[in-house]
């Protein structure tokens, strides 16, 4: 399948989808659930937020981190907070908030995750989606054995 997300989209969707990860656990009242629905979306959140200023693309502020690099990591850090729910047996415990008690305390980890992985897998440049050219400009030395 050919990537549909541009870079600059993808980069605005990345500064907003690591705030709200930092801000998930008291925007979604998983504070009292376990440490593991508190802490990591907000270790992701953060990881993903310091990754998005490094990042080299339109929207990155330092631009030393590449792409193809901070992609792969998406993937990862998507995949982890997909399945952590169920990793680490929150998954079907319940919130009581405004009186109500809710069940399924796994959506907000299970959609954040499933967007950031989908956003690591469908972006432009993404080394899963995209081909890297075959060849090699002129001039490049790819072995030591004649230095």
């Amino acid at each position: 399948m050919k990537p549909f997300i541009s870079t600059a989209f993808y980069g605005v969707l990345n500064y907003i989808l690591a705030l709200t990860m930092i801000a998930s656990p008291w925007l979604f009242d998983l504070v009292n659930v376990s440490s593991g629905a508190l802490f990591l979306p907000i270790y992701i959140g953060w990881l993903q937020l310091i990754m998005a200023i490094f990042t080299n693309i339109e929207t990155g502020f330092i631009k030393q981190l590449p792409i193809r690099i901070k992609l792969v990591l998406d993937v990862l850090m998507g995949f982890v907070l997909w399945v952590s729910p169920f990793l680490y047996g929150f998954a079907f415990d319940s919130v009581r908030a405004g009186g109500k008690v809710f069940k399924g305390v796994f959506w907000p980890e299970l959609l954040l995750g499933g967007l950031l992985f989908i956003m690591g897998l469908f972006t432009k440049h993404s080394p899963f989606t995209t081909r890297v050219p075959a060849h090699q400009p002129e001039g490049l030395v790819t072995s030591t054995d004649s230095i």
